[in-house]
């Protein structure tokens, strides 16, 4: 079991070179397409919704303040920095479409991973990670459309059924595995992190793969682009907690969760509801890889610097909570 973790741990490791292979070898990763990448979206939300219990509702309610500055932060601050980046930068309508797309997607599940390594608030993290996909049903459409109508006719309506399909569906069917098949559910769960890398990984890489030639010509701009979003993420999303004076651990928590976007889901979201536009699922596949990245960097820094005070931090928060219940 211990090996399973140290693989799902390698999380940018296997979206990197999957992604650099994908760029020489696309024949290698482009099998991997249609419904395959949908299948292999829904496996990855089943598994985050085996993680999920619907007690984890009622822990919702006991620190509602934290995690609703944290949602609200994720879809404001990364749908804003999208359309900003895709207009500062002057990104082909395709691309921008599909940076703006990904910029407006929920948070991504490595992060729960990222704030393990942070020593940040991994409960929080969870709970972050499952109101904001479950809202991502309405605000990704409407995001989406709201930021992305200039560059192209967005039916927020078909995306909402896509979103729908592909979120909030399989979530469900997770988290009434965990309810009703408890053995199933124990047993899977070791390598339910890894299953999802691997998907994650094939779903970057075979967009890539499709796109290999173009990836190469605009790899500047599309790179920088894609960076720029997920740093700003990061920093956005620690500077707006620290402003309102949440406490460190809380703070680095939601700049994790902040910049950390599902990739997977915008790629497929993309495929399925700009089928005219090759170009779009590619800001995704790029997402993945670099919000990973970053993510482990500054996951590796803040475990060296731990906060002065998280002991405590977790006392007060403790009691807060058990005032709440």
């Amino acid at each position: 079991m211990r090996l399973f973790n140290l693989l799902a741990n390698l999380f940018p490791f296997w979206v990197l070179t999957c992604s650099g292979l994908a760029l020489v070898y696309p024949h290698w990763f482009t099998w991997f397409s249609g419904t395959m990448i949908v299948w292999g979206l829904a496996a990855i939300m089943i598994g985050m919704g085996i993680t999920l219990s619907f007690q984890d509702f009622r822990r919702v309610a006991r620190m509602p303040r934290q995690v609703l500055i944290g949602v609200i932060a994720h879809f404001s601050i990364m749908p804003l920095l999208g359309w900003s980046i895709a207009q500062g930068l002057a990104l082909e309508p395709q691309l921008a479409v599909g940076l703006i797309l990904v910029a407006c997607c929920p948070c991504g599940t490595a992060s729960n991973v990222v704030s393990y390594i942070a020593r940040a608030d991994v409960a929080l993290s969870v709970l972050m990670t499952l109101c904001s996909t479950f809202a991502a049903v309405v605000m990704t459409p409407l995001l989406t459309k709201w930021l992305a109508g200039a560059y192209v006719t967005v039916d927020a309506w078909s995306l909402f059924v896509n979103t729908l399909q592909v979120v909030a569906l399989p979530v469900l069917l997770g988290m009434l595995l965990n309810r009703y098949t408890p053995r199933l559910v124990s047993a899977v769960t070791p390598v339910a992190p890894f299953v999802s890398v691997i998907f994650i990984a094939l779903i970057c890489a075979s967009v890539i793969g499709a796109n290999a030639d173009t990836v190469r010509t605009s790899a500047l701009k599309l790179l920088s682009a894609v960076a720029l979003l997920h740093l700003g993420g990061f920093a956005l999303g620690y500077a707006m907690a620290r402003m309102l004076k949440l406490q460190e651990r809380t703070c680095r928590t939601i700049s994790i969760e902040v910049g950390m976007q599902n990739s997977g889901l915008g790629a497929v979201l993309a495929r399925a509801s700009f089928p005219q536009m090759a170009l779009a699922p590619v800001p995704s596949a790029i997402s993945a890889s670099f919000h990973s990245i970053i993510g482990s960097l500054l996951a590796a820094w803040w475990r060296l610097r731990p906060a002065d005070s998280d002991a405590r931090e977790l006392a007060i928060e403790a009691a807060v909570e058990s005032d709440a219940a």
